[in-house]
Formats: C-alpha cells, structure tokens, sequence
C-alpha cells in the first residue's frame, strides 16, 4: 500500500491497498457516510470509504466481502471489452451486418472526404486515411448512414408485432449503449425516437432485431420490469438467446479506435 501522511487512515482522495492478494483503489471523501465496494468495468477494484476511517477497519471490510468481489470481478473479466484497434490501410476488415467487407485505400474511387461501399469493399481516399481522427470519422458516419437505412425497413414489422406506434429513427453515437428510446415530447402526433448506436451494425441480422425489438417494446412499456420482459418475448419469444449472443459478441466489435 501507497502510505498517506498517517499510515492509520485515509486523508487523501486516492490511495492504493492490497489485502490477500487483492489490490484496490481506495477513494476517501468527506461527503460519503458508509463503506463500500465496486468492481469496474476493467475488472480492476475499488474501495470506497469516509475520510478519516482506519486502513485496518478498511482490511476488515475487503476481507468481509472477498467472496462477494472474487465473484464480481470474475463476471466481469468475462464479459470485460475486446475491442480491436483497426488500421487505416489496405485489407483492414470491417463488418457490416455480420459480413466482412475489407478497406481499401483508392485514390482512383476515393476522392472526398467520405466513405463508400463500391464491388464488396470499403473505399476512402489516401488522404483520409492519412488523418486517423478525420478517417475514423467518416468511418462512423458510413456505419450511421448504412444503418440508418437498413433499419428503416426493419422498423414496421417489428412495431406491428409488438403493437406499438412506429418511431423517428437515429444511428449515432450512444457510447456503451446499443439502443434507447425517448417518449414523444410535447406536440399533437408527436412521435417518440429510437437511437441505436452505429458499432450496432457490425452484428449479424438477427442479433440488431433483437435490439431493435426491445428498444420499440419501450414505446410501451418503460424500464424493465416483469411486464417489459413478457410483451417483448409476445414478439420475440427467443429473446432470452440473442441476449446473451448480443452480449458475448458485442464486447468483440470495434468501437472506433483507429492508429
């Protein structure tokens, strides 16, 4: 453990403790009344505690929930992000709809500042590629214009099935997020919005509907509680299955990351 000033407690907002082999963030703050723990997204450990507690009433309380954290943090390691960084050259694969489609850098075909989809293969100009901000860029908004219209005949049918009032549509950028919806605002006929997330368009089909299908199911019933679950399995009676292949092949998707 990094020592603060008084080994004995915590007056800095961050330090580092290790019990049994576990090593944990410790955040202290003046404002927090109660100890506790989270496991983060990376898997790495953090404590939480009041300014001013004992490193030892600290190791007394990691101790008491190591179970809890052992358990957590394994879940978390399984599901943790795998996301691969893309290269902006000749032959980088790229997905769409759960096929591959490789880059190629054109000068002939790819002029502009944009990029198209020309004979199976992804297509942006030299230039582009050379500016990695302004090539991942153009990148995304291929995806988002790519799956905008794709979705856009996909949204009736599911909306019959559930029997809800078809929504506006947006591909964009909703960080970790695959989907949400916002109810209509105030208006006559206004519409409510769904919004998927442009990293979406790189699963195969079947795996979109089902984001597709619980983002519409929201149309009609918000959070989700019992009744949330049972209206979406009406319509997508496997929906327990593309769940969960959803969540195994989400954390694989490129989430922009260029070099």
């Amino acid at each position: 453990m990094t020592a603060p000033a008084d080994p004995s407690t915590y007056p800095a907002p961050e330090e580092l403790l290790t019990v049994d082999g576990l090593s944990l963030r410790v955040r202290a703050s003046a404002r927090r009344k109660r100890v506790a723990l989270t496991v983060e997204t990376d898997a790495t450990l953090t404590l939480h505690t009041p300014a001013g507690r004992s490193t030892a009433e600290a190791e007394q309380f990691v101790r008491a929930h190591r179970d809890w954290l052992l358990t957590k943090r394994r879940e978390r390691e399984r599901t943790c992000p795998l996301s691969p960084v893309k290269r902006l050259a000749d032959g980088e694969v790229f997905r769409f709809l759960g096929r591959t489609y490789r880059l190629a850098v054109s000068g002939a075909e790819g002029a502009g500042g944009e990029v198209r989809l020309i004979a199976g293969r992804l297509v942006m100009g030299p230039d582009l590629a050379a500016e990695p901000q302004a090539a991942r860029a153009a990148l995304v908004d291929w995806y988002c214009r790519a799956g905008r219209n794709w979705t856009g005949h996909r949204l009736q049918p599911w909306a019959a099935r559930l029997g809800v009032t078809e929504p506006e549509l947006d591909v964009r950028d909703l960080g970790d997020r695959w989907g949400s919806y916002r109810p209509p605002q105030a208006g006559a006929g206004a519409k409510g919005l769904m919004s998927l997330g442009w990293p979406l368009f790189q699963l195969p089909m079947h795996l979109i509907d089902y984001v597709i299908a619980h983002e519409l199911a929201h149309v009609k019933v918000s959070g989700h509680r019992e009744d949330f679950w049972r209206l979406l399995r009406t319509a997508l009676p496997e929906y327990e299955e593309r769940r969960a292949g959803l969540d195994e092949l989400g954390r694989r998707l490129w989430m922009g990351e260029v070099r």
